[in-house]
């Protein structure tokens, strides 16, 4: 485990005190290595952990803005880690983890991840992944916005009234619920069992074709081509996500 002191401090002055603090909870020496300097030059203060006993101390200490988070620790398992984080915190997590199985995903989202980044994994995602996660954040902390906009949909969420442009959207009750709880959760995504509890009731978290036959009908009022969405997209196996740029 490193001793919590940000990257940059040897002999050169590291990121401002106001930069974001990012928990890496990773037993991968090399992985550690290449991200100290990806996240350093992005403006990121890194605290790193080898275990998931010592990453929960680090989280309770040092208050990060965004965890990234291996499964596969040598102590105990990333979901368990997950699950304990969720127990008082609401801090992003994004999953990195060669499990690279939809049931390996979908276990991590419904235990709380926010994001899930598979092994080998491309730096730009990560980092991009990163952004969406910390700006998320960022808006669930202020006095929630009665309007969500991106690109030119617009949802008044005080007033239940969708706009594409200047025309407005006619939405069925659930389609409504469906897109409102998306909006709520911009940029992360939910599970099918996560979209199916909180618009369809916990009774109803395996009726998976309630959801595919509702966001199609939501795709086709909302998307210019459903086939290739700009706002509903499919993260296969797992879920949905409301993009947000």
């Amino acid at each position: 485990m490193s001793d919590g002191t940000p990257s940059g401090e040897a002999g050169r002055p590291g990121p401002a005190a106001t930069a974001p603090v990012v928990l890496v909870i990773e037993d991968e020496p090399p992985i550690r290595r290449f991200l100290r300097p990806t996240l350093a030059s992005q403006g990121y203060r890194l605290v790193e952990s080898e275990t998931g006993e010592d990453g929960l101390l680090q989280a309770a200490t040092r208050q990060p803005d965004l965890v990234i988070l291996d499964l596969g620790l040598p102590d105990i398992d990333g979901l368990e880690v997950i699950r304990r984080l969720r127990e008082w915190t609401a801090v992003p997590i994004i999953v990195l983890s060669a499990r690279g199985a939809e049931s390996d995903k979908v276990a991590a989202l419904d235990a709380g991840a926010d994001d899930y980044v598979a092994k080998p994994f491309a730096v730009g995602e990560l980092l991009a992944r990163a952004r969406v996660a910390l700006r998320h954040a960022a808006l669930a902390r202020e006095p929630a916005e009665s309007t969500f906009e991106v690109q030119n949909l617009r949802v008044d969420l005080a007033r239940r009234r969708v706009w594409l442009g200047e025309a407005e959207v006619r939405l069925t009750p659930i389609e409504y619920r469906l897109l409102a709880v998306l909006v709520r959760h911009a940029g992360k995504v939910l599970t099918h069992r996560q979209l199916l509890q909180e618009v369809w009731g916990p009774g109803q978290v395996e009726q998976t074709h309630y959801l595919r036959v509702h966001m199609a009908n939501l795709r086709r009022k909302l998307e210019a081509d459903p086939a290739r969405p700009r706002f509903l997209r499919t993260e296969p196996g797992v879920g949905y996500r409301l993009l947000t740029e």
